[in-house]
């Protein structure tokens, strides 16, 4: 059986009487696209927020590895291998691609951004930054402001940045979102490469998305994990169809 990455077990949150987290466990294991779906408001970002350190649980745990990380913060997370894509930062429209990069690439190295005037040229930093876009298809465009990229590039810079922080896992929050049929096509192709070397955890909606990525899908219905299982499991369990895939599965 493949390492588990990412391990959560009883997590619950709630903001008041509002339960959006309701005891749910899952693992992340190494190599694998473990997809998280259900109907909108099910609590899917409120649980990558929980995992990424943005929001902490009421009750329960999270591991990384043998670590358990449940009081870490964002930053700690990242350093140590955790990173939420399309969330993970705000693209700095008036910087170039490669100049967005760099700079998760100073974060990961907790270098304060006061210096970033003066290492703007530095290899160090610029290396790992051309070779993230390289790796995302991006590479042509390096030195084009990131206000001037389409969307579906700007979607590949966000990945970028994440890879850039050289993470074990990716927590990627509907990476298709407001992509063209071929964008998306395109970048299905680019999580698949990536999955043998970084795990990931993905939230979409976009259900033949899910077909092809996820070596394990769980379904997240007001808070509560309802079943885990292939995607062909989960496609057909009664319980999913009811609550969010509908009769016509």
């Amino acid at each position: 059986m493949a390492d588990t990455v990412l391990a959560v077990r009883g997590l619950r949150k709630a903001f008041g009487a509002l339960v959006v987290s309701d005891d749910v466990a899952l693992e992340v294991r190494t190599g694998e696209c473990h997809a998280l779906i259900g109907p909108n408001g099910a609590g899917k970002t409120t649980l990558l927020a929980q995992l990424a350190g943005e929001v902490a649980p009421d009750a329960g745990t999270i591991r990384f590895g043998d670590r358990d990380v449940t009081r870490l913060g964002p930053d700690a997370r990242a350093r140590l291998g955790i990173a939420r894509s399309f969330q993970i930062t705000t693209i700095v429209a008036d910087f170039t691609a490669e100049d967005n990069v760099a700079l998760a690439v100073q974060a990961r190295a907790a270098t304060s951004m006061r210096f970033w005037r003066s290492a703007a040229r530095d290899a160090a930093l610029r290396d790992p930054a051309r070779a993230a876009l390289v790796r995302v298809g991006l590479g042509p465009r390096a030195n084009t402001r990131a206000s001037d990229l389409a969307h579906g590039e700007q979607r590949l810079l966000e990945l970028a940045i994440a890879l850039a922080q050289e993470p074990a896992v990716l927590l990627l929050d509907e990476p298709m979102a407001g992509l063209g049929h071929d964008e998306s096509r395109a970048m299905i192709a680019l999580l698949r490469e990536i999955k043998p070397a970084v795990a990931m955890l993905l939230i979409e909606h976009d259900m033949q998305a899910v077909a092809e990525l996820a070596d394990r899908v769980t379904v997240l219905v007001a808070g509560h994990a309802i079943a885990s299982g292939s995607y062909e499991t989960i496609r057909t369990d009664p319980r999913v169809r009811e609550a969010y895939l509908g009769d016509d599965g």
